[in-house]
């Protein structure tokens, strides 16, 4: 059966969440669900690009989602916040 797990892209550098992403491959997780929002949003990507490029070569785009969250904003009320899910896969293991 195969495993899911989320990783939230927030204020940590990019190679934390690279090194995050590699152990869960490495632990059996077939498939990352990457989430960002906001100003993240690039730093999201970038993580998913490094990985794709350097360190899992099999690594597939499932699925990418855009959309937007109302938040609570401390002064100014309700707030549209952009947000972004890519949806990662390990490539056909066999062959």
């Amino acid at each position: 059966m195969p495993s899911k797990a989320l990783v939230v892209i927030g204020r940590k550098h990019v190679n934390k969440y690279i090194s995050t992403c590699i152990v869960l491959l490495h632990s059996g997780v077939d498939k990352l669900d990457i989430r960002a929002r906001g100003q993240h949003i690039p730093k999201a990507i970038e993580v998913v690009e490094k990985l794709r490029k350097h360190y899992v070569i099999d690594l597939k785009v499932e699925d990418i989602r855009i959309s937007s969250d109302m938040v609570a904003h401390h002064n100014e009320g309700l707030r549209r916040v952009s947000t972004i899910r890519i949806l990662l896969s390990r490539g056909d293991q066999h062959g």
